[in-house]
């Protein structure tokens, strides 16, 4: 696997050359928190993690992967996606016309589906994600998504998952609920298969984007 760019307090990127696609990881956090995001956050920490082991895979099929690290570790009403929105932009700055598949687990899959409207951005794959009851599909239109969860999590609802997928499947995105089996929420169990799904669902997604 290459090395990581130029050390990025935001961003931790393996970068291919002539990408076919990138992957934006989005990892989680907690309700209310002001506290800053540093490398000491067990969210960001299992993103890393999994960064580092997808992207030998999707780096083989041109597929470059960015980690953003969120300014702070609450959603606090949506802080994350402003952190977000300018990693997209600074994404399309650098490699302009390649579509992406945001990757969120829990809060970044929440993140994620709010800026899923985004021009480059094909779809997302979310993660054991938080959707809460009356989450907004809109940004969904025309986009796929992904939403795996386990039976075992009681951080966050497979329940409330099943119900956002079928919604925005009827608001006119293309909505899956693939079933983890019997896991819990912070992808320790089980994580070799965590990490086969996020890039078989990002791949997939990658694929369908350029037919």
């Amino acid at each position: 696997m290459s090395s990581p760019t130029a050390p990025d307090e935001a961003l931790t990127r393996y970068d291919v050359t002539r990408p076919r696609g990138v992957v934006l990881l989005l990892h989680g956090g907690t309700e209310q928190s002001a506290s800053p995001v540093d490398g000491r956050s067990a969210s960001w920490r299992r993103s890393a993690a999994m960064q580092r082991s997808i992207t030998p895979r999707l780096a083989a099929d041109g597929v470059a992967t960015w980690l953003l690290r969120y300014t702070l570790r609450g959603w606090n009403g949506g802080a994350p996606v402003a952190d977000a929105r300018a990693a997209l932009r600074r994404l399309d700055a650098a490699l302009p016309d390649v579509p992406v598949v945001l990757l969120g687990h829990s809060m970044g899959g929440r993140t994620a589906v709010h800026i899923a409207d985004h021009p480059s951005v094909v779809g997302v794959v979310g993660l054991a994600p938080w959707f809460p009851p009356g989450e907004p599909t809109a940004a969904l239109a025309g986009k796929w998504l992904l939403a795996a969860h386990g039976s075992r999590d009681r951080i966050t609802s497979p329940r409330a998952t099943r119900a956002y997928v079928e919604r925005a499947d009827a608001d006119g995105a293309r909505a899956t609920f693939r079933d983890a089996g019997p896991v819990g929420h912070y992808m320790f169990r089980r994580a070799a298969a965590w990490n086969d799904l996020a890039v078989e669902g990002c791949s997939t997604l990658l694929s369908r984007a350029r037919r």
